[in-house]
């Protein structure tokens, strides 16, 4: 089969689809590989790397006409133009995303978007959400230590003790949870807030104290216990004590990192512009779920994330001295480890719809490939022909 790799072309994308290690592998199996020029050099990937590894160095045109064509994010409506119909498109997708979804239908593409891929053991080494969220858990931490203007640390020092930060992280996913190590060694004192209770051990584990906001009823248990790993939306009798929570904890916090998203939805309001106002001068927000929220602004669309004020890719400051950082895409900004493991998510599932002889072949029995599978087969139009 002849493997496509094309350069990413969306703003603030630097990672790619395969890397030296994974083309290799797919050369030794038999595949014929072709890399866009340039493709893995902003995550420190070389042509000379991809040659040496068994690929072809070619055109962006060449790259999306092969057979299949392997993508970090979705193809733009010109890169798609450039694909044949009865191709094979892997990446992250965005499933939600219904006029994407007929886009592809359109153009007669089997597409497939990783991040649909159940949470199950069996799915664990191509999880991609997986492996770029517990990245963006990191890089959220160093992105704070930044911006703040104090130690994160507790030093004791001739001049005098300086305290060591304390952190909020709001949401204990598999990003929360990076964070949270993360800022324990950094020398952070944390706490951590999620819905789901099963998560309090782990935090617990890490180093944090976890903020607990009991359940009254039923529905709110049920809720908390989410589905397939995902966290649910919780009635608004827990969400208004849980606010009450954050707001006292945000007060007393000199960073807060809000992590918490919900597949299919708008991310959940956690951190109102009533607790920001509140916060101390100099404090730092980190909203990785910014542009992903309800809408803000309807004149202009803009979405907000688990802060109202959270602006997508920006870092703002408010009347009171705190900076809200809403960068949407943090694995990307460590993209050379970011690219190695999800290239590795993508070897790992090409291999439940590529048989060993090398043909291509989709398995509806198989629960990860049907997850995944967001078009199949050819076009409605070119069916009719």
């Amino acid at each position: 089969m002849k493997i496509g790799i094309p350069k990413e072309t969306r703003a603030r994308e630097q990672r790619v689809a395969a890397t030296p290690e994974t083309v290799k592998k797919y050369a030794a199996q038999g595949h014929s590989v072709l890399v866009e020029k340039g493709a893995g050099a902003r995550a420190s990937f070389t042509d000379e790397q991809y040659t040496a590894a068994g690929a072809t160095i070619g055109s962006a045109e060449q790259a999306f006409a092969s057979e299949m064509v392997l993508k970090v994010q979705a193809p733009t409506d010109d890169e798609l133009k450039l694909m044949k119909a009865g191709s094979i498109l892997v990446g992250m997708l965005d499933p939600f995303n219904k006029e994407r979804v007929t886009i592809l239908t359109n153009a007669g593409i089997t597409a497939f978007a990783l991040e649909a891929a159940p949470r199950t053991t069996r799915a664990q080494s191509l999880d991609v959400l997986s492996s770029q969220a517990n990245i963006a858990g990191y890089k959220a931490v160093l992105v704070a230590a930044d911006l703040y203007t104090r130690f994160m640390p507790m030093l004791m020092t001739a001049a005098g003790t300086v305290k060591a930060a304390r952190v909020l992280i709001l949401g204990a996913g598999v990003a929360g949870l990076q964070a949270i190590a993360t800022a324990k060694r950094l020398g952070c004192v944390i706490e951590a807030s999620d819905v789901r209770p099963a998560v309090k051990e782990q935090i617990e584990s890490l180093g944090a104290k976890f903020l607990d906001v009991p359940y009254e009823t039923d529905e709110e248990r049920e809720c908390a216990a989410g589905t397939n790993g995902y966290a649910r939306p919780m009635p608004p009798s827990w969400l208004e004590r849980q606010a009450k929570l954050v707001h006292e904890r945000a007060k007393a916090a000199d960073i807060v990192i809000s992590t918490a998203l919900i597949p299919g939805r708008d991310a959940p309001t956690l951190l109102s512009v009533d607790t920001v106002l509140a916060m101390k001068p100099g404090s730092v927000v980190i909203d990785l779920a910014a542009g992903r929220g309800p809408v803000v602004d309807q004149v202009t669309g803009r979405r907000g994330g688990n802060c109202p004020l959270a602006e997508a890719d920006e870092v703002v400051t408010t009347v009171n001295g705190v900076q809200i950082c809403g960068y949407t895409n943090m694995a990307s900004l460590v993209c050379a480890d970011a690219s190695a493991l999800y290239a590795r998510n993508v070897l790992d599932f090409l291999k439940l719809v590529i048989a060993k002889e090398g043909k291509f072949e989709v398995n509806l029995d198989d629960d990860i490939v049907i997850a995944t599978l967001l078009t199949h087969e050819v076009s409605p139009d070119l069916r009719a022909a």
